[in-house]
């Protein structure tokens, strides 16, 4: 059992940047593949960022398309914390931002772009960008 618990949504204006976090506690952070989705008003829950640590390559990262270039997902291992850096944000990105944790498969990151494959959730932080 993986608990999860997001922070660092607030309000800010367009083309600032935001940081959220997501602290993981029950398991250690190693083992999961993190991922950040997002809710905007209306919309479907939409994938944002994964990030899994293999072994031999070490932390393998895929970003949304759409969000390349913007956002990055990190992790500290140490802290079982994954981060979600947003980079000159604009009044699109206002939603509901979600942490998710999936176990470690034999797929690489690119398989975890979906909602269903994951199987924690954490509550969301609001990330409203005013323009």
């Amino acid at each position: 059992q993986v608990q999860l618990v997001e922070s660092g949504g607030t309000l800010v204006q367009a083309g600032y940047s935001l940081r959220l976090s997501c602290a993981a506690s029950g398991r250690t952070i190693s083992n999961y593949v993190l991922g950040w989705f997002r809710q905007a008003p209306g919309k479907e829950r939409a994938f944002v960022a994964a990030i899994a640590w293999v072994p031999w390559s070490g932390n393998n990262t895929v970003v949304a398309d759409y969000l390349k270039g913007r956002f990055a997902i990190s992790r500290d291992s140490a802290k079982n914390t994954v981060y979600l850096e947003m980079n000159n944000l604009k009044p699109e990105d206002t939603a509901v931002y979600y942490c998710a944790a999936a176990a470690v498969s034999r797929y690489g990151v690119n398989y975890y772009v979906t909602e269903d494959k994951y199987h924690y959730w954490g509550q969301g932080t609001q990330v409203t960008v005013s323009s």
